[in-house]
């Protein structure tokens, strides 16, 4: 994610973004809950629209 979206954006991002694509829960939630986390970065490939490369 830092590369994406820079160091200091992706700590905030994955901190406060909900994510519909993970039931509705944040990157650092669902860390917490104990998604994989292949699982968490496809959701949030997903929800920002980029492609196969970034996978």
């Amino acid at each position: 994610m830092e590369f994406q979206f820079g160091a200091s954006y992706a700590r905030s991002w994955a901190r406060d973004y909900v994510l519909p694509e993970l039931g509705g829960v944040s990157v650092v939630e669902a860390i917490e809950l104990g998604y994989e986390t292949k699982t968490i970065w496809e959701a949030v490939v997903k929800n920002q629209g980029w492609g196969p490369e970034v996978r």
